[in-house]
């Protein structure tokens, strides 16, 4: 049930583009001449390879981590859905809902028992009830969820490298 766009080959990257994306991940607001000097090439060759790398799509976006708990975001829920159809016309009505909840920080189809998990981010157990009943629970096609609270976030970050 593959309903991403489709998927692209990997692109031809060297030990530089890797130094480079490496760099960017541990602290995206570097300037050029910083990252340039770290990877020992000059600025100009360093700011193509990263426009190259944004044109490519294998930089994705920049991106700051946020502390959930201090923006008064304190629960945190992963949620497994199962849908009632498995076909592409199901899927693309579920995610055309889903992805549009703010409370929804993150969405994956997965194998098993459940056809998607999602995590939901929200201020408390009260907001919880209301995304599950109001939100969630209106969207045609759901079979069955399964609600995991976390209890604490031990390891937060989106580096590859």
């Amino acid at each position: 049930m593959d309903t991403s766009a489709e998927q692209e080959l990997p692109v031809s990257l060297d030990q530089k583009d890797y130094e480079i994306l490496k760099l960017l991940q541990e602290d995206a607001k570097q300037t050029i001449r910083e990252i340039a000097g770290k990877v020992h090439l000059s600025p100009t060759p360093t700011h193509e390879r990263i426009k190259r790398l944004e044109k490519t799509g294998v930089i994705k976006q920049y991106a700051a981590i946020l502390d959930h708990q201090k923006i008064n975001k304190g629960i945190m829920v992963i949620c497994q859905i199962s849908l009632v159809q498995h076909n592409r016309k199901a899927a693309g009505e579920f995610l055309h809902a889903v992805l549009q909840f703010e409370e929804v920080v993150e969405c994956y189809n997965i194998s098993g028992d459940f056809d998607f998990m999602i995590k939901i981010v929200v201020e408390s157990m009260e907001s919880y009830h209301y995304f599950c009943v109001n939100r969630l629970g209106e969207v045609p096609g759901i079979a069955q969820t399964k609600s995991i609270f976390v209890m604490a976030s031990l390891k937060q970050t989106h580096r590859l490298l």
